[in-house]
């Protein structure tokens, strides 16, 4: 069979479901193990991601703590995944379990095993926090959810109200989000290098793109974009592989301005 980039990328997508399927079948999923099922869904995200990280990036789950004046010091919540420069010292370090400054973050992301409408920005105002504590709006800051059963859009093509709310709440800060395997969700900043900013007077919006069976892989894909120092351009053809002329913007179904 020839190399195929598009369908290695759906494997991603495909592995993602069958893990996930065989630890709900092997885990009594009820009101005494919804925390247990949780951790090897963060679990099962940080195997996946290791396998494409450089050398110099490391893998974990843990704290970031930075001093906010003369003797005081904060701490965010507990983050479920945490990519980290591992060049630079980390404040304790057991296993997967880390403890570090601001200074070595490369993104930090939020997992869930399922997201509803009404549950978004509960989760973004947690990760934007974070965000705001670690300091650097370069970082990548994530949300990745394996099941997402409810309706993004509404009549007329626009954005659920719950969803559009909790965008506009991000400020921009959560940059990126996998809603189940088929919808993905990505900031582009004043910067960006679209053709089409939708009239947006900031021209700061999120884009909604439906990617059947290649939400999670453009999720890891823009992560490591994100945290790689080296320009990636030259693989493109790999990590982003919709075979259309504007990529995966010829996908889109949605947008939410941030003004």
């Amino acid at each position: 069979m020839p190399f195929d980039p598009l369908r290695f990328q759906e494997s991603i997508n495909k592995e993602f479901e069958l893990i996930k399927d065989r630890v709900d079948n092997l885990i009594d999923i009820d009101a005494n193990h919804h925390g247990e099922n949780g951790a090897y869904k963060e679990a099962i995200l940080r195997k996946i991601i290791k396998r494409f990280l450089p050398k110099n990036i490391s893998i974990g789950t843990g704290f970031i703590v930075t001093e906010t004046g003369q003797n005081t010091y904060s701490r965010t919540t507990q983050i479920d995944i945490i990519l980290y420069d591992n060049n630079y010292p980390l404040l304790f370090n057991e296993g997967d379990f880390i403890i570090t400054t601001p200074k070595n973050v490369k993104a930090i992301i939020e997992v869930k095993t399922t997201i509803r409408n009404s549950e978004l920005n509960d989760y973004i105002v947690k990760s934007k926090n974070n965000m705001n504590l670690i300091g650097n709006p370069n970082i990548f800051n994530g949300i990745f959810s394996y099941n997402y059963n409810e309706n993004i859009l509404v009549h007329n093509d626009a954005v659920s109200l719950p969803i559009k709310r909790a965008l506009e709440n991000s400020n921009g800060k959560i940059n990126h989000i996998s809603l189940g395997s088929n919808i993905f969700i990505k900031y582009w900043d004043e910067n960006h290098p679209l053709d089409d900013n939708h009239n947006c007077t900031s021209n700061k919006f999120f884009n909604i793109y439906q990617l059947n069976d290649l939400s999670f892989s453009y999720f890891i894909s823009n992560l490591i974009d994100y945290v790689v120092d080296e320009d990636t351009t030259e693989r493109d053809w790999f990590m982003f592989p919709i075979l259309s002329e504007n990529g995966k913007e010829d996908h889109g179904i949605g947008y939410c301005c941030i003004e």
